[in-house]
């Protein structure tokens, strides 16, 4: 495994492998003026979401977080913010600011769409002529921040794709990145061996203390199981017949050498290198957005029976094991590790190639969820609207 890839330094240090220009909504209302700039001016990334105003306390502050952490994200090298209104949109503008990289924000009230939108295409351009001058530079494999999700996971999940990432999460640890799991539904029955896996009891602590808030959430709604959502359809059919079958599966994705360094809270970003953990939702496109928020560049996305995720910011690796799912629908397969199962492969090996392929789309190479266009850029909610 090579040491260097060839990425892109940001003005704070942080190693991006994506050079995007994004077009970013405060909220719903300005997704068409955000998509009318994007459709003006080619090499820009317009990002709509279905989520505005009038959302309060915690739901507020992770709408916040997760707008300013994409823009803040490395993959990104500029930024245009419209709202409907200036004070919120220059919240979004100045949290980006603080990472160095251009941004500006555009209001909407008292300028109407088509001011705003003809402003706002103007200083797009003048972004997307400053990124495609930034060149790829060599940076150090370690400085990449790697986040990792299960998808329609079925026997061959636990078994083999996800113990493939185990198995590169183990290399890379050891190597000083900066990792990432979650998903604190899919952890049911299988807590304790995360728990015992924490460096000490301050972080032990934090990480029972938000599994215990999803159990007592589940409990508050009266709900004696998962099922219809935990395992799902998919799952079941797969071959896992209940969560803690799932949960055994999903922990093999943080091999077995790493320890978890810390807790965040959703769209957090870590403090240092090493294996940490987000209180996430399993919802696909919701885990991997708050990834994004938190300042990852690359993921790592084991499916069995056949996710299609992808990500506009983040981009997203998938792998399986499933033979059936490699033959079916092998445009969004990146990595193929179904040798496993026949033997013709080890743990070692698939995770060599799992590394293979991070450096490959490190140093510009599209990903299969790229490729066919697949932008999920999901936000994750708490509340009803105020």
């Amino acid at each position: 495994m090579t040491n260097k890839i060839l990425g892109y330094r940001r003005e704070n240090g942080r190693v991006g492998i994506r050079n995007h220009v994004v077009i970013l909504p405060l909220d719903d209302l300005s997704n068409a003026a955000c998509e009318a700039v994007a459709n003006n001016i080619k090499g820009t990334l317009a990002l709509p979401h279905p989520y505005g105003r009038l959302q309060f306390g915690e739901d507020l502050d992770l709408h916040f977080r997760t707008l300013i952490g994409a823009g803040s994200n490395p993959n990104v090298a500029a930024v245009v913010v419209i709202g409907i209104e200036p004070v919120w949109t220059n919240r979004v503008v100045e949290g980006i600011a603080k990472t160095g990289k251009p941004v500006a924000g555009f209001a909407i009230e008292k300028n109407g769409d088509l001011n705003t939108i003809a402003a706002a295409s103007r200083k797009a351009l003048e972004f997307v002529q400053f990124a495609t001058e930034l060149p790829r530079v060599p940076c150090d494999l370690k400085e990449l921040w790697v986040s990792c999700k299960c998808g329609e996971s079925d026997t061959t999940s636990g078994i083999a794709s996800n113990p493939t990432v185990g198995n590169a999460f183990d290399k890379l640890y050891e190597n000083g990145n900066t990792l990432l799991f979650g998903e604190t539904t899919e952890l049911t029955g299988g807590e304790h061996l995360v728990a015992a896996r924490c460096v000490n009891d301050e972080v032990r602590a934090k990480f029972q203390a938000s599994f215990d808030r999803y159990a007592a959430l589940v409990e508050a709604h009266k709900t004696d199981d998962l099922c219809d959502s935990q395992p799902t359809k998919g799952n079941i059919e797969g071959g896992l017949t209940t969560i803690e079958e799932k949960a055994l599966g999903n922990i093999q994705k943080i091999g077995r050498k790493c320890k978890v360094h810390g807790v965040l809270d959703k769209a957090e970003a870590p403090t240092g290198p090493g294996l940490w953990y987000m209180d996430s939702s399993s919802a696909a496109a919701e885990m991997v957005t708050l990834c994004a928020a938190a300042g990852f560049v690359a993921h790592f996305f084991p499916t069995g029976q056949g996710n299609i995720i992808g990500n506009p910011i983040l981009p997203v690796i998938k792998l399986s094991a499933n033979p059936r799912t490699v033959r079916t629908m092998s445009e969004h397969i990146d990595v193929d590790v179904s040798g496993i199962l026949r033997r013709e492969m080890n743990y070692d090996a698939a995770g060599d190639k799992l590394l293979e392929r991070l450096i490959q789309t490190a140093n510009g190479r599209v990903t299969a969820a790229e490729g066919l266009g697949h932008r999920e850029f999901v936000f994750t909610r708490l509340y009803e609207s105020a």
